[in-house]
């Protein structure tokens, strides 16, 4: 049994260090999408303002340069909620494997605690059943709470992600419908103008 126990506390360290690193590896993937994701954010952004600032230059009209400014709205709305969207996706993604890793941690913990009252039991002296069985007792009771937790957790995330796709869907909706009212604002002030 001596020898036991260091090989159990060698086995810890070891999966410690495995998790540790586990979580390690899942912040740093995170951390390289969003710089993927912000380095064409800025490449397609470069590339646009070049060729909407070529557009520009060769309008005349004054009907087209209002068309023209409408037309920049609505795109700008839709990539502003579209990238807000992939950094929820990749910070919820880092969030998942997180969590995964702690429920992971939690759920050996629980086996570990459950383990060493067992072998508590088995070495108890006599007349401690009741004290014993308290234990266990409470261990259940900590476990069925943790469980609890963990399924109130669950909903409360899968509520918030509901709430912030509606949101979204709102914002996107309320940008379009200020798109089109500013165009049909500058088109009438336009039409107004040349007549």
């Amino acid at each position: 049994m001596n020898n036991a126990i260091p090989q159990q506390v060698l086995a810890r360290q070891k999966a410690s260090i495995n998790t540790l690193i586990a979580a390690q590896t899942a912040m740093f993937s995170g951390f390289e999408k969003l710089v993927d994701l912000n380095m064409k954010v800025v490449r397609a952004t470069i590339d646009e303002v070049a060729q909407k600032s070529q557009q520009a230059a060769g309008l005349t009209d004054p009907q087209e340069v209002a068309a023209f400014g409408t037309s920049l709205v609505q795109p700008g709305a839709e990539k502003a909620l579209a990238y807000g969207k992939h950094v929820y996706d990749i910070v919820a993604g880092v969030q998942t494997e997180l969590a995964k890793l702690a429920e992971e941690q939690i759920a050996e913990g629980q086996q570990q605690v459950a383990e060493a009252v067992e072998q508590l039991s088995k070495n108890a002296p006599a007349g401690s059943e009741s004290a014993v069985a308290m234990l266990k007792s409470s261990l259940a009771t900590a476990n069925s709470a943790y469980d609890s937790l963990t399924k109130a957790a669950k909903q409360a995330a899968e509520v918030a992600e509901s709430n912030m796709n509606a949101a979204a869907n709102a914002t996107f909706k309320a940008a379009t419908d200020a798109a089109e009212a500013a165009g049909k604002a500058t088109r009438t002030a336009t039409r107004r103008a040349t007549a």
